[in-house]
């Protein structure tokens, strides 16, 4: 099997192998926050699993599984409605504040990750290529290419569409850069068709077998010369291009490449993907300011900048090994999702779970005012959540329960931003430190761990279906 290096709490679920229905519903709420929100997959996981913990005794008991589920969404809907009230707005107004909101959660994204050394020059990246997009923050729009080799800071943001150019027989080795040229756009092959494996044709001269051969010769000749006539300069195209039409684009300098990011470059340069080369006018042509190739370590990469339909842009890392460049490529998609997110909706919370452990106290005091059972139900939610800044400070090789009684204590006198201080190995004021991560990450966590909860405390019995052994009937 292959190899995987990460700690995305989503790849590592994903590549397990769940049977258990209720692990499945797990790995789901994991892939579900990876989705939406791009970070804190571990964390929904985690407690989920712990709301499930600390009911276990209560369901044991014999209380009625609909009283748990009512409780629970009572605590979610006090702890949402709690971040909500304490979460800081940031103003968009000033792009400067902006921006150093977003560099500080995109940092908080990647300190747990392999390139945590270099998160600062990745947090800065990040934000640079989601400022270039535009008002609908597509992250389609955003291509991220690896390169092997070379150090991690020569890593760059290209503010257009960049891919890796391929090499083909005929193919001219002299570097093109073009102003202003046209692009087409094709769905069609570029070469001399194989025959197909059912086809036959019978001739019985020499004269009807090289009148074939011409036919087939003129074919790809004129879808070529149509090519060159549309005044297009690059072509891209989802099919394979051959040898001749290489050549031939070669001889009249003209640049050809095929498979790739054809839709990312239709989307950035306009024009449409033609099935045919019969109708190619200049309405149908992309265009850019500046189209180059340009030597990129090993290889050599193509750039379309100053692309007029929508605002695009190429993240291009290097790095060693192949698994340490596809974690880096999973942690630079995950801190994307988190300016992305945090430039939609514009408030923000402290990291380092101070918020887990703000709401921890705020749902203690909110269960005495509730009667009945559930009192109960909501205190245990409310000790679940200290999950997460007891594991962080496991992870960091603290002594949780030393932190987590100065973190109850400094909380109960107020300190509501109060959070695990890994680099000291104490508490620290996170908002003052600056370790702010987008409210939406944490409420999402929430109600997402809470509904797998009651999804799978409401589960009466689980009825296995085995395939049938009897062979079916001969129809």
């Amino acid at each position: 099997g292959k190899a995987t290096i990460s700690n995305n709490g989503a790849t590592i679920l994903k590549l397990l192998d769940v049977v258990h229905p209720a692990a499945k519903t797990l790995v789901d709420i994991a892939k579900s926050q990876d989705a939406e929100v791009g970070d804190g997959t571990t964390s929904v996981t985690l407690l989920a699993a712990e709301f499930l913990k600390q009911v276990k005794p209560y369901v044991e008991e014999g209380l009625h599984p609909q009283i748990i589920i009512q409780a629970f969404r009572t605590a979610t809907q006090l702890a949402v409605n709690k971040i909500k009230e304490i979460a800081v707005t940031v103003k968009k107004e000033d792009k400067v504040e902006q921006r150093k909101l977003l560099e500080k959660c995109a940092m908080i994204a990647l300190s747990s990750k392999l390139i945590s050394q270099q998160k600062a020059f990745f947090a800065k990246m990040v934000v640079d290529a989601v400022m270039m997009l535009d008002d609908l923050l597509q992250l389609k729009m955003i291509g991220i290419k690896k390169v092997q080799g070379g150090a991690l800071e020569e890593s760059q943001v290209v503010a257009g569409v960049a891919f890796k150019t391929f090499s083909y027989a005929g193919f001219e080795m002299q570097p093109k850069k073009y102003n202003n040229p046209m692009i087409a756009l094709l769905n069609v092959e570029l070469e001399l068709k194989a025959e197909k494996d059912n086809a036959e044709i019978r001739v019985h001269t020499v004269e009807d077998y090289q009148a074939i051969v011409d036919a087939e010769w003129n074919i790809l000749y004129d879808k070529i010369e149509r090519i060159h006539h549309s005044g297009a300069k690059v072509v891209l195209s989802k099919l394979p291009i051959g040898d001749v039409a290489t050549q031939y684009f070669a001889d009249r300098d003209m640049f050809c490449a095929g498979r790739e990011d054809l839709k990312r470059t239709m989307m950035a340069c306009g024009g449409s993907i033609q099935t045919s080369v019969n109708a190619l006018s200049s309405d149908v042509l992309g265009r850019c300011q500046i189209f180059e190739e340009t030597q990129i370590g090993g290889e050599r990469y193509n750039f379309f900048t100053g692309c007029p339909k929508a605002k695009t842009c190429t993240i291009i890392f290097h790095g060693g090994a192949e698994q340490f460049m596809e974690e880096t490529e999973r942690s630079l998609h995950n801190a994307i999702m988190i300016v992305r997110r945090a430039i939609k909706n514009n408030s923000v919370v402290a990291g380092g779970e101070a918020i887990e452990m703000e709401l921890s106290k705020y749902l203690r005091t909110c269960c005495f005012l509730i009667p009945r059972k559930q009192q109960l139900l909501i205190g245990a939610y409310a000790k679940a959540l200290e999950i997460i800044p007891g594991q962080l400070c496991d992870n960091a090789g603290f002594d949780a329960t030393n932190i987590l009684n100065k973190l109850r204590a400094r909380h109960a006198q107020g300190g509501m931003w109060y959070g695990v201080d890994i680099n000291n190995e104490d508490i620290a004021d996170n908002f003052e430190a600056f370790v702010w991560e987008p409210a939406m990450v944490r409420i999402n966590a929430l109600t997402a761990a809470s509904e797998a909860a009651c999804l799978i405390v409401s589960v009466d019995e689980t009825i296995k279906n085995p395939r049938s052994t009897v062979d079916a009937p001969p129809a």
